[in-house]
């Protein structure tokens, strides 16, 4: 096996959530950030919940004339 082509393992990296939690795991990079986490997923955390990007939902709703 050729030595020094894998890159650094961190034992301590942080995942940072965009809700604020954060937990520690192993990766190649010193801290990732995410959207979603196990304390603030829909599937996890029971609620409904859409996250919506660029408005999507809304021009459905418009485009079909349904209220909510």
């Amino acid at each position: 096996m050729r030595e020094k082509i894998h890159p650094k393992y961190y034992h301590d990296a942080r995942v940072v959530c965009s809700c604020g939690n954060t937990l520690t795991t192993g990766s190649t990079k010193k801290e990732l950030r995410v959207e979603l986490c196990s304390k603030c997923h829909p599937f996890y955390t029971g609620e409904q919940r859409i996250v919506d990007t660029a408005g999507r939902v809304e021009r459905f709703k418009r485009k079909y004339k349904l209220e909510k």
